[in-house]
C-alpha cells in the first residue's frame, strides 16, 4: 500500500491477525503463553506505581503515576483480548496501550522540554488516543474499519520522542534509558511479526507471547533509571 493509499483510504483490521500460532491451552485457559506472557506487565505496573508513591516528588509525578497504571492495565487489556481473540476484545488492548503511549509522551515532553506543558498536554494526548481506539473500533462496526488514527497514536511517539530528545537544547539522566525503552519496543515489534518463525525455533514460545516480555522490559528500564536519579539524589554529598 502506497503513502497516497494510507492517506485516502480506510485501514481496516486484517482478520488473520487475530490468528496467532501458539494457541495451546493450559490449566484450561486457551492461548495459555499468550495470556501468561502479560504478566511482567503487571509486575512492572505495580513496581513502578508503588516506587513514584513513595520516592518521587517532582512535577511530572502525575504523568508517572498514569504511566505505570496505564502498564499494570495493559496485563489485564492483552490477557483479555489473547482469552478470545476478536476486535471487540482488542479495543480493551489497544485502549489500555493507549495510556502507557500517551504519557510517555507527556513525561518527555517534561523531561527536554516544558514542564508546564507535558502537565497541559496529558489529559489531551490520554483523550486523543482513547478516541483513536474509539473510532477504529466503531467504523469496524460499521464495516469500513479505519486503523490510521491508532496507527498514529501507537508509531508517532516512536519518531517524536527520538526527535525530541536530539534537537532539544535540554538534557536529561533518563536518557539512555528512553532510548533502551525505544529498542525494547522496536524488538517486541519485529518478535510480533515473527511469530510463527519464532514458535518454530524449539517451539517453547512464539514471537508473539515473547513480544510481551520485550514490551514490559521497556518500562522495567525506565522505572530503572527512575531510580537511579532518586538514588543519587537521596545520597549524601
Amino acid at each position: 500500500m502506497s503513502i497516497a493509499d494510507l492517506l485516502t483510504n480506510p485501514l481496516a483490521q486484517d482478520p488473520a491477525y487475530h490468528l496467532f500460532v501458539d494457541g495451546r491451552m493450559f490449566l484450561g485457559i486457551p492461548n495459555f503463553w499468550n495470556v501468561a506472557s502479560n504478566l511482567p506487565f503487571a509486575i512492572v505496573g505495580m513496581w513502578g506505581f508503588a516506587f513514584v508513591r513513595r520516592h518521587v516528588n517532582d512535577p511530572l509525578r502525575i504523568a508517572w503515576h498514569v504511566f505505570f497504571v496505564g502498564i499494570f492495565l495493559t496485563a489485564f487489556g492483552s490477557g483479555y483480548y489473547h482469552l478470545h481473540p476478536d476486535n471487540d476484545s482488542l479495543a480493551w488492548d489497544r485502549l489500555t496501550m493507549t495510556i502507557g503511549f500517551m504519557s510517555f509522551v507527556a513525561i518527555v515532553v517534561g523531561e527536554y522540554l516544558s514542564v508546564d506543558w507535558s502537565k497541559r498536554l496529558l489529559l489531551p494526548l490520554l483523550a486523543v488516543g482513547a478516541a483513536s481506539v474509539f473510532y477504529w473500533l466503531h467504523t469496524e462496526h460499521l464495516g469500513a474499519g479505519d486503523l490510521r488514527p491508532y496507527a498514529l497514536v501507537q508509531f508517532m511517539p516512536m519518531i517524536l520522542v527520538p526527535a525530541i530528545i536530539l534537537f532539544s537544547s535540554n538534557r536529561s539522566d533518563l536518557g539512555p534509558y528512553i532510548g533502551w525503552m525505544i529498542a525494547f519496543y522496536a524488538a517486541a515489534k519485529v518478535l510480533e511479526y515473527f511469530d510463527a518463525g519464532v514458535f518454530s525455533i524449539g517451539g517453547l514460545m512464539s514471537g508473539h507471547a515473547l513480544k510481551h516480555v520485550f514490551a514490559a522490559l521497556g518500562p522495567a528500564t525506565l522505572l530503572f533509571g527512575l531510580m537511579q536519579r532518586t538514588r543519587v539524589a537521596e545520597t549524601p554529598e
